[in-house]
């Protein structure tokens, strides 16, 4: 693989999934589903962890539950496997709100 994909925006939702906006503009979604049941993952189902310390560090999708934003304690997963086996999904238009009126 000559391209190294790097997550540059993602975009969390109630129901454990995120859309993850990649540079090559492609949007892809991540079901973390499963992932909330395992190991160090399950706090993340504790207070709303999940949505609000969803995060990008190191080019990917990091969680950081004590909110320190340290790359050396954060919760991240490959950006390369969640470019390769997330799908592509369109822009979710649906999470965001008409604010001008």
């Amino acid at each position: 693989m000559d391209y190294f994909p790097e997550v540059i925006q993602v975009i969390p939702t109630d129901d454990y999934k995120v859309y993850l906006y990649f540079d090559d503009g492609t949007i892809r979604l991540y079901n973390a589903s499963e992932l909330v049941t395992k190991g160090i993952f399950r706090q993340l189902t504790i207070n709303n962890l999940f949505y609000e310390s969803c995060t990008v560090l190191n080019g990917t999708l990091a969680w950081t539950p004590d909110f320190s934003y340290d790359v050396s304690t954060c919760l991240d997963l490959d950006p390369i496997v969640l470019y390769e086996t997330c799908p592509i999904v369109d822009e979710p238009a649906k999470l965001f709100r008409n604010i001008t009126g």
